[in-house]
């Protein structure tokens, strides 16, 4: 397995260790938590590099390292509902849409296909993944701010939560648009219209 796929890999351990992290209740696991989903990311963007840089793509990194992506943002998704953080329905669009797209990979796979992810999907990860360590240093902030400095009050809390839901709507609408344009691109797949 070459170095590319094994951060790929990397990237799901870490997703992990993220929500063990998440849940547990202190300060530092909270900030340990956001360092961890700090350090999954970058894998995705290094083993990108590495495997670009080198010319060492595979088809188990085409197939892959979006599954990767898609288990550490929707985890920390539905981590954030869990938290009560996030409106649920925001993240139904964000699983359906990835439900549908993954389906489209599975059934290209069958004629011995493999659809790679498109720019538009890399600008929705990146969006997610903005939108997350958003998040993460807010419950960070608020836990060291309650706990650890008393600094924190309900004006505070209200306009940095007016804020996420705006970035969720933002990741939502970029979401969605990723996933017409790749149905459109690919659209052969969309109903299983394939060769078999």
């Amino acid at each position: 397995m070459n170095l590319p796929n094994k951060l790929t890999i990397a990237r799901i351990v870490l997703a992990f260790i993220f929500m063990v992290l998440l849940f547990c209740n202190s300060v530092t696991c909270k900030v340990l938590a956001l360092l961890t989903f700090l350090a999954a990311s970058f894998t995705d963007y290094l083993d990108g590099f590495i495997a670009k840089k080198f010319n060492i793509t595979s088809d188990f990194g085409k197939i892959m390292d979006p599954v990767a992506d898609k288990i550490l943002t929707i985890a920390a998704f539905l981590a954030f509902v869990e938290l009560k953080l996030v409106p649920a329905w925001t993240v139904a669009v964000i699983i359906l849409r990835e439900l549908v797209i993954t389906s489209m990979r599975l059934r290209a796979l069958l004629d011995r296909e493999v659809l790679p992810a498109g720019m538009a999907g890399k600008q929705k990860t990146v969006s997610q993944i903005v939108t997350i360590v958003a998040i993460l240093v807010f419950i960070v902030f608020k836990e060291t701010g309650v706990r650890a400095f008393g600094f924190w009050n309900e004006t505070f809390e209200y306009w940095y939560r007016q804020g996420i839901f705006i970035m969720m709507l933002v990741t939502v609408a970029l979401t969605l648009i990723s996933g017409f344009s790749y149905m459109l691109g690919n659209k052969k797949y969309l109903f299983g219209n394939g060769r078999m």
